[in-house]
C-alpha cells in the first residue's frame, strides 16, 4: 500500500498512525495538493489527500472511508473501533464532532489566509466559527467521560489528538487551548507515544 499526502494534514496523519498501529506495511509519499499538484494528479486525478493506493490498483480516498476499509482488514487485537453497536455509536459521535471541527477549522483558515481580504465574507466567517465552536464544545464534553489509554489507543484517541493538535497549529486564537483541557490532555498523552513520534506533522 502507498499513502499519498502531507502529514501536516490531520486526515493524512490519522491514516498513517492508524496504519502503523494496525501493523500494516505501507509506503508514505509526501505530496502536497498545492505544491505538487501535477505530480499528485498522476497518481490520483482528483488530487485529494489522503489517497491510499492498494496493491490491486484500487485508489481509496477520504480518511474515514480509508479507515473503515483498514478496520475491516485489521486483526481483532488491533482494531481501533468497538464492534458493539452502542459503543460504536458513542465513538462515531465523538469522531463526527472531531471531523466537523477539523473541516470548519480548515474553512476558517482558508478564508482568512487564501482569500484576499477585500473578498472575505464576514457572515460566512461568523457562521463557520459558530459551527467550529459548537463542535469543539461537544467534543470536549464527551471526552470528559472518556478513559484514554495511550498504550492501547483507539480511533477516538488517535483522531482527537491529531485533529486538535492541527487546529491549535493553525487557529489557536479562535479556540484557545486553555478552554479545552480534555482535548489538551489527549494531545499531550498521545504525542508522547512512540506511535505518534513516527509521524510528526510536517
Amino acid at each position: 500500500m502507498k499513502l499519498i499526502g502531507m502529514l501536516d494534514s490531520p486526515y493524512v496523519r490519522r491514516v498513517a498512525i492508524s496504519l502503523a498501529h494496525y501493523g500494516m506495511a505501507f509506503e508514505h509519499q509526501s505530496l502536497s495538493v498545492f505544491r505538487h499538484f501535477d505530480q499528485f494528479a498522476q497518481l490520483n486525478g482528483v488530487v485529494k489527500a489522503p489517497t491510499l493506493l492498494l496493491e490491486d490498483g484500487s485508489t481509496l480516498m477520504d480518511s474515514s472511508l480509508i479507515l473503515n476499509y483498514l478496520e475491516a482488514l485489521a486483526d481483532a487485537s488491533r482494531k481501533l473501533l468497538p464492534t458493539d453497536a452502542a459503543a460504536l455509536a458513542k465513538d462515531t459521535q465523538i469522531l463526527g464532532l472531531a471531523l466537523a471541527a477539523s473541516d470548519k477549522a480548515v474553512q476558517y483558515h482558508y478564508e482568512r489566509s487564501l482569500r484576499p481580504e477585500e473578498k472575505q465574507h464576514q457572515p460566512w466567517i461568523d457562521r463557520v466559527t459558530q459551527q467550529l465552536l459548537a463542535a469543539c464544545e461537544g467534543w470536549e464534553c464527551l471526552l470528559a467521560d472518556r478513559d484514554i489509554n495511550p498504550q492501547q489507543p483507539d480511533q477516538v484517541a488517535i483522531s482527537s489528538a491529531v485533529i486538535w493538535g492541527f487546529i491549535q497549529s493553525i487557529i489557536p486564537q479562535v479556540v484557545p487551548a486553555e478552554e479545552y483541557p480534555q482535548l489538551q490532555q489527549v494531545v499531550q498523552q498521545m504525542e508522547e507515544t512512540a506511535l505518534f513520534a513516527q509521524f510528526p506533522p510536517e
